[in-house]
Parts: C-alpha cells; sequence; structure tokens
C-alpha cells in the first residue's frame, strides 16, 4: 500500500513588515531543552501582536515560525518536530468525530501539539460510567454535552487553536460536512454502526481516516486510505450485534493508549509526513504488552 502524505494546506497570509518587526521585538532570548540558543515568543506577546494586528493566534505563531522564532509553548515539539513542520501543523485542519473516551484523548494530544483548526462533534453528554476511562469527564461534568467539555478544555490549554465542536450525531450529510477541507479524518466512535458512513465520507473527500477501537486491553489503531480496506470491513455484520467494548471493557490504560497511537498518526500526517499505518492496523495486547503491526 502506497504511502499518504496530505497536500500541503494553505498558505497563512505573508507577515507584512510591520508584524515582522513586532515579532522580532516581542521575542526574547533564551535556550532550548538542549542547550542550544534560540529566540522566543511567549503566550501574552502573541495574544497581544493578535490583538494589534487583528490576526487569530495561530497566524501570528505561524509568521514567528516562519521567522526562525518558536512560540515558548511548542519549544519541547522540537526536535520532534521542525519549525517548518510546526507551521505546517498550525495551518492543517483535522475533523475528529467523538468526543468520548478516544476522542477526549485526541483532543488533548492535537490542541496541545498545535493542530491549527479543529472540528469534531459529538451529541452525547457525560454519564458517570463514563469516569472510569474519558480524560473529558468529571463529576461535575455529568448532564454536561461532551462538545461543551472539549470545547472548554481545548480553549484552557490552547487558545491559538481554533477548535469548534457541534453537539450532535452526525448522519452521512454531517460527516461529509464534517470532513470538508480537512487534510485528515479521525475516527474516534464507538462500536461499528457508524463507522462505514464515516469511513465513505473520508473516502469521498480523498483524505485518510484514522481509526481505532478498543475491546478489554486490546487495541486497533490504523490508518485508511480512500477506497481502501479498513478494520471494521474484517467484523462484519453491519454494526449489529453487541460491541466487543461491552462485552470485555474499555479499562482506561487501553483507551489512553488508543488514543495517543491515533494522535500520533494524526500528527505525522498534518506534519507532512507519511503515515505508518497507511493500509496497515496496529494490534496492541495490553495485557501481555505484544504488539503487531500487519497489513489490512
Amino acid at each position: 500500500m502506497a504511502h499518504h502524505t496530505p497536500p500541503l494546506p494553505a498558505a497563512a497570509a505573508p507577515a507584512g513588515p510591520a508584524l515582522a518587526a513586532a515579532l522580532e521585538a516581542a521575542a526574547r532570548d533564551g535556550t532550548y531543552p538542549d542547550g542550544r540558543p534560540g529566540r522566543f515568543l511567549d503566550v501574552p506577546a502573541v495574544a497581544e501582536l493578535a490583538a494589534r494586528f487583528a490576526l487569530a493566534p495561530r497566524l501570528v505563531e505561524i509568521a514567528a515560525l516562519e521567522a526562525g522564532l518558536t512560540p515558548l509553548r511548542y519549544a519541547r515539539n522540537l526536535h520532534a518536530f521542525s519549525l517548518a513542520e510546526q507551521a505546517r501543523l498550525l495551518a492543517s485542519k483535522a475533523a475528529l468525530v467523538g468526543l468520548g473516551g478516544l476522542g477526549g484523548g485526541i483532543v488533548e494530544n492535537l490542541v496541545r501539539a498545535g493542530v491549527g483548526i479543529i472540528e469534531a462533534a459529538d451529541g452525547d453528554v457525560f454519564e458517570e460510567s463514563n469516569l472510569n476511562r474519558q480524560l473529558l469527564s468529571r463529576l461535575d461534568a455529568v448532564g454536561r454535552p461532551k462538545a461543551t467539555l472539549a470545547a472548554e478544555r481545548a480553549a484552557a490549554v490552547n487558545a491559538s487553536v481554533e477548535f469548534r465542536a457541534r453537539a450532535a450525531f452526525l448522519d452521512r450529510a454531517g460527516m461529509d460536512a464534517l470532513l470538508d477541507g480537512a487534510a485528515v479524518g479521525v475516527d474516534a466512535l464507538g462500536g461499528l454502526r457508524d463507522r462505514p458512513a464515516l469511513t465513505a465520507a473520508a473516502a469521498a473527500r480523498g483524505i485518510p481516516l484514522v481509526t481505532a477501537a478498543v475491546a478489554g486491553y486490546t487495541v486497533l489503531v490504523a490508518t485508511v486510505l480512500p477506497g481502501g480496506p479498513s478494520p471494521a470491513d474484517l467484523f462484519g455484520g453491519g454494526g449489529s450485534g453487541t460491541a466487543a467494548e461491552d462485552v470485555l471493557g474499555c479499562p482506561s490504560p487501553a483507551v489512553m493508549a488508543a488514543a495517543a497511537l491515533q494522535s500520533a498518526e494524526v500528527v505525522r500526517l498534518l506534519a507532512g509526513r507519511p503515515g505508518a499505518l497507511c493500509g496497515k492496523v496496529l494490534i496492541a495486547d495490553l495485557e501481555t504488552m505484544r504488539f503487531d503491526t500487519v497489513s489490512l
């Protein structure tokens, strides 16, 4: 199966001389964690420049990175990513369906990584039974929409990320709309019922879909290319019957691991790197700590 790299996101408007000068004036000398010298822009400086130049904060951060300045919040993303890759992340858009166990962990990771635009949807509310594994659930969140808690969390962690969440269960048309303009789709659904529609919507948009499933301590993670096979194809049944996660449980370590693996693949793709799981499925058994990758 060929690797898939999403196209370059639309470039941000180039920084004019006034913004370039203001960025340079606001930057401060410092050192990276490995001791190398660098020039850094902290969160208050980004916010002030965004207000002064009437720009989205992520566009200020992109302009800083393109000028060789590092927004301090991303200093520890380097060398995992280059300055150019971090700018590309900030210019990119991901679409996420599901904001429960998988989705909450994915939101946390993508927001901290600096994925610039995240469109998400989930029509559910938090219940007490979510407290064992869902990152966004809390005692005071029971009965509140998952989309609302996700938006609050994203804003509290990284205000430069443009995070929009719909409190709705999506049909195929809704999935098509959510994926519009996204470079990568992310499947954080539970069960099998709605996955074929999401897979078809991503294929229609011509974008990869990073998917995962958890059943007990077993985790599956894959990247489905347009028109390619999906792990859901292996199970058949058209989404009928009792979901394996309901039979075998959803312990927190397995859910968090699946969300982390999905997030790593999404960020790789958005940064312009080849996907590591395109046309493949990673199978992790956290009971035995065995990890295998097989072709779909």
